[in-house]
């Protein structure tokens, strides 16, 4: 199974890609919410969950590695946590992509 989201630029191996997409499924299947407040920003809400978050930050610092165009971000407030995944101009389908797979 091809990750339509990731770039040429990515450096997982191939056959480890369809491990990280379901991790990011899983992920995002627990997601109380999305907003794309610019084409280059993408926001995924979560409830309150030390899990959950802890999830968010390991998937978030392996997936730096291998696509160095990404940038996350953790913010934990009172009640939940958001994730927030940001590219420049150049790989917003990247993120397109990637929002796709967020449940709404």
């Amino acid at each position: 199974m091809e990750l339509a989201w990731a770039p040429s630029a990515c450096t997982l191996p191939t056959a480890e890609q369809p491990l990280r997409e379901a991790e990011f499924t899983a992920l995002f299947a627990s997601a109380a919410g999305v907003t794309r407040p610019s084409p280059g920003e993408l926001r995924i809400a979560f409830p309150a969950s030390e899990e959950l978050a802890g999830t968010a930050a390991s998937l978030a610092a392996r997936e730096t590695r291998c696509c160095s165009f990404f940038t996350f971000t953790l913010i934990v407030a009172a009640g939940e946590f958001t994730l927030v995944v940001s590219v420049g101009e150049q790989h917003t389908e990247v993120l397109d992509a990637l929002a796709a797979r967020v449940p709404s």
